[in-house]
């Protein structure tokens, strides 16, 4: 049984040279010890918001980022429906978090390209699980920026790059905190570019949903603690500037901004 209280986002931190995690509230964090996806204790410390260095809230062995699992992104690109996930990974040098900046690699002229998604973060070891009980391995949900450095993607004919357009250094951002409790279907997921909104569109048009999700890829590799499945993306993604402001909004959830140079 899933005893998460909806109102938690937990997230971790750097303050006073230690790194630490807890729960939002507001403006102000309640500090826990022992293990965000074990049994976290309260310490009963308040921190403000405002003295803290925001971290990634987990530290995945992985990401996997989903193609083609948004109805309206696929009928638009004349796409058919995938009978399984179509996925890639992203390395875990890539992870950043909110506030931080994205960078474009230096020997790279081409375009970089932000995607608006919805997370879901694996809260214990899930291997082979049928759907039915895959609700019982999420932990929370996040928002992720999934970066691509849109020109290396199909720059060899003989081989698309997905890990490499992914991977770089940055490109892989996700924040600023995971929300226990959320039913994924009622969300909306936004990118708003420089302030004007690029992206928006409900998580209910996802062609898998998590827990269809959770239980494929369980299948194909163990699934950690901490570990993030971004969900894909749908309409609307695009192109940044360097000196431009991303953000990625999901009530419920928050928002994950950064700047891109």
């Amino acid at each position: 049984m899933n005893l998460q209280v909806a109102t938690q986002r937990w997230l971790r931190y750097e303050h006073g040279g230690e790194t630490a995690f807890g729960t939002l509230d507001g403006d102000t964090i309640d500090r826990f010890d022992g293990d965000m996806f074990g049994r976290p204790t309260p310490t009963g410390d308040v921190i403000a918001l405002a003295d803290v260095t925001l971290l990634p809230p987990t530290q995945p062995t992985k990401m996997i980022g989903l193609w083609n699992n948004f109805a309206a992104l696929g009928a638009k690109l004349n796409l058919s429906v995938p009978p399984e996930p179509l996925y890639f990974i992203k390395g875990s040098n890539a992870f950043i978090a909110g506030g931080e900046t994205i960078r474009k690699p230096p020997f790279y002229d081409g375009r970089v390209l932000f995607e608006a998604e919805l997370g879901i973060v694996i809260g214990k070891r899930c291997t082979g699980i049928d759907e039915a009980e895959a609700s019982d391995y999420i932990f929370g949900y996040t928002c992720v920026n999934d970066v691509t450095a849109f020109d290396v993607l199909n720059a060899d004919a003989s081989f698309a790059q997905w890990t490499r357009a992914k991977s770089f250094d940055t490109f892989g951002v996700f924040g600023p905190v995971i929300a226990t409790g959320l039913d994924p279907d009622t969300l909306t997921i936004r990118g708003i570019l420089d302030g004007e909104e690029r992206q928006n569109y409900p998580a209910s048009d996802m062609l898998m949903k998590p827990a269809r999700l959770v239980a494929a890829i369980s299948r194909d590799m163990t699934l950690l603690p901490g570990d993030v499945i971004a969900c894909g993306t749908s309409i609307g993604a695009g192109k940044m500037k360097p000196g431009s402001t991303i953000e990625i909004a999901i009530d419920g959830i928050g928002t994950l901004r950064n700047r891109f140079e």
